[in-house]
């Protein structure tokens, strides 16, 4: 295949990966809260994590065995104690963590709401990347997430999804922020390894993102064990397996292994400016399957925030060259 050619496949690709992570959303909501008031949820939040993450882990370490096959080298574990360590870190907020606030938050909220507020993510990895890999904040970055956050304060107030109560809204609204803020942390824990501060070198993107994911999985373990304490098996239905499956298989693993893809071709930047469509298919898709409402605010809310994240994408790239 020629360059171009590539490029215009690649590019595909991290469409169908921005689609993929905006539906997701809504089928979040699903999995969490059932179809509507008729048809409830039959999985608890942590149950019906560890069971997507329990598709993950398979998926990733039968990819682990297939490139084995082929002669490529992809570690299954990490190789020593002291990546073992930091594997957990991630582990606990980019999965436990993240997943817990994930479930429960779509619980409360509207799935186009949670997904406008998700792009305030790359805020909190900057400013966290000051304690936790000594990068300066100045004050445009400080900026950028008052207009960010004011983006998201317009999304939860003037929400049109009335039909939900606002101190729900409010509830799922605040937990989506905080699995943002968790999201960041993993973000900045991962460049660490990478940048090999603790001496974690050799690591690859994907061998990181298969070892946190397993180590996550386990940690998810008690809380699932918690929820079915006392009670019957849940019997999920069949639209809830197939969400499972859908979050877990495409949402997960292959939308990531694809957008890993486009930052290698394409490098970060172009890979980056793709997320911002997640919002886009997030309010869509929560439209066509869960007859969510769209406002006027809802998307001044979003461009609020989208310009206080390349404010602070802006300085944050000037003050690494200068």
């Amino acid at each position: 295949m020629s360059k171009s050619g590539g490029d215009i496949a690649t590019h595909f690709f991290l469409l169908l990966v921005a689609i993929i992570w905006g539906s997701s959303w809504a089928v979040g909501r699903i999995l969490s809260s059932g179809l509507d008031s008729e048809r409830p949820a039959t999985l608890d939040p942590a149950t019906a994590a560890w069971l997507r993450y329990a598709v993950v882990v398979v998926m990733f370490f039968a990819w682990c065995a297939y490139k084995s096959l082929t002669g490529e080298r992809v570690r299954a574990l990490p190789p020593d104690r002291r990546t073992w360590g930091s594997v957990l870190w991630i582990g606990f907020f980019g999965v436990m963590i993240y997943q817990l606030l994930f479930m429960h938050g779509m619980k409360w909220t509207a799935a186009g709401d949670a997904s406008l507020i998700i792009p305030i993510n790359p805020v909190f990895t900057v400013l966290l990347a000051a304690p936790m890999l000594g990068r300066p904040i100045s004050s445009k970055m400080a900026r950028g997430l008052l207009l960010g956050m004011t983006g998201v304060v317009t999304v939860v107030g003037w929400s049109p999804n009335v039909d939900i109560p606002f101190e729900h809204r409010l509830l799922g609204d605040v937990m989506i922020v905080f699995a943002a803020l968790s999201w960041a942390t993993t973000t900045n824990l991962t460049k660490r390894i990478m940048e090999s501060r603790r001496g974690e070198a050799g690591a690859s993107a994907l061998e990181i993102v298969i070892w946190y994911s397993f180590a996550g999985w386990v940690m998810l373990t008690p809380w699932m064990l918690y929820e079915l304490w006392g009670s019957s098996l849940p019997l999920p239905t069949t639209v809830e397996w197939i969400s499972i499956i859908y979050l877990g298989a495409f949402s997960t693993t292959l939308a990531y292994v694809w957008f890993a893809m486009g930052i290698d071709r394409l490098g970060p930047t172009t890979a980056a400016s793709y997320v911002f469509l997640v919002p886009v298919f997030g309010i869509l898709t929560g439209w066509v399957l869960l007859d969510e409402s769209i406002g006027a605010l809802m998307l001044v809310g979003f461009v609020l925030i989208v310009v206080g994240v390349r404010e602070v994408q802006r300085e944050s790239e000037r003050l690494r060259t200068d």
